[in-house]
């Protein structure tokens, strides 16, 4: 292999309405992209922060020069991690996705391959996604419930973890009766409140609750699993691909996403492990555009659910190429991640 370079830009996204979870409520999104070059060659990755997993734009542009020394050898991209950890052990996770994502799809397109056969993976085809109505008034939630159905969107997700959570409820399944429904509490209610949630959770049609108490309550899960008449999915209590042993006693699934894990390749050993233990997958993602969301789909296919809205929920996504039927996402073609900067 030539001569190397990795090079990188921030951008601010922007979604084009407010997108509120129980946390917080906002509407621009820094993200980076990494950019490896060889051998005439480049491929690419997004690195979208997320202050719940410790981390920032700021925390993003602070150690990106020292982790993109590591990227060296695109073809190592195996061994790509090994040497980001030696570097900044723990931590930083979606920087050291942009950096294995820039790695796999420059050996792929070297190749002259996508991605996901790169991997060896020939994955069936890709769940419908849902699209996500966020926290809000709830007379934008129901607008947002009833343009997306208008749409042609047949999953919806739902931002709870208010004091309006059955108001909120009652009236997407006015706006959206026939839809799949499902629900996600972002680590928002107590144990009693969750409890009580249940009978209205299965009175409304919900297929499953997301993340209902505290990240760290694996107890509490546990618990409210064996009451629980829908199943529960990990996303708050999921940081790292050692956690999904634990999760399996407390939690029916788990929601992947490549920001948070560390990348592709740790995306796909967790699922892996899930799958040990007997545990339904949903590959998730942030808030990122269709270069993020594309990587999460070269592994979706392997997945019971889809939540890769990410991109849709934005105004100025700077990546085009992903082919969208309503939810239905096909997986990408062409090679490396199948997608091309505007």
């Amino acid at each position: 292999m030539g001569a190397v370079t990795v090079r990188w830009e921030t951008l601010e996204l922007h979604t084009a309405r407010p997108f509120g979870i129980a946390r917080w409520t906002r509407s621009a999104y820094p993200r980076t992209f990494v950019i490896f070059e060889a051998d005439g060659v480049t491929g690419r990755g997004e690195a979208a922060p997320n202050a719940f997993y410790g981390e920032t734009g700021g925390t993003v542009a602070a150690v990106l020069p020292l982790l993109a020394q590591a990227l060296t050898d695109g073809w190592d991209w195996d061994g790509l991690r090994g040497r980001l950890e030696a570097r900044m052990p723990g931590g930083h996770p979606s920087v050291k996705c942009a950096l294995e994502m820039a790695a796999l799809e420059w050996a792929a397109c070297s190749a002259g391959v996508p991605v996901w056969r790169l991997l060896g993976l020939s994955p069936p085809k890709i769940p419908e996604s849902s699209f996500t109505v966020g926290l809000g008034p709830l007379e934008e939630m129901r607008r947002e419930a009833r343009e997306a159905v208008a749409r042609g969107h047949g999953v919806l997700k739902v931002k709870l973890g208010t004091a309006e959570d059955e108001a909120i409820l009652e009236a997407l399944r006015e706006e959206a009766p026939h839809v799949s429904l499902r629900v996600d509490a972002n680590a928002a209610w107590t144990r009693p409140r969750a409890r009580r949630m249940l009978g209205v959770l299965e009175a409304a049609g919900v297929e499953f609750v997301e993340q209902p108490l505290a990240a760290g309550d694996l107890e509490g899960h546990a618990e409210l699993r064996r009451l629980s008449p829908l199943p529960l999915v990990a996303d708050e209590s999921l940081h790292h691909v050692s956690d999904v042993p634990a999760l399996a006693g407390a939690f029916d699934g788990v929601n992947l996403k490549l920001a948070k894990l560390g990348g592709p390749l740790r995306a796909l050993l967790a699922l892996r492990l899930a799958r040990t233990h007997g545990m339904s997958v949903m590959m998730g993602c942030m808030i990122e555009s269709s270069l993020g969301i594309a990587a999460a789909a070269h592994l979706a296919g392997l997945c019971d659910w889809a939540d890769l809205d990410g991109a849709l929920l934005l105004a100025d996504d700077p990546f085009t190429g992903l082919e969208w039927t309503a939810g239905r996402l096909e997986r990408p073609g062409g090679v490396g991640w199948g997608v091309e900067r505007r």
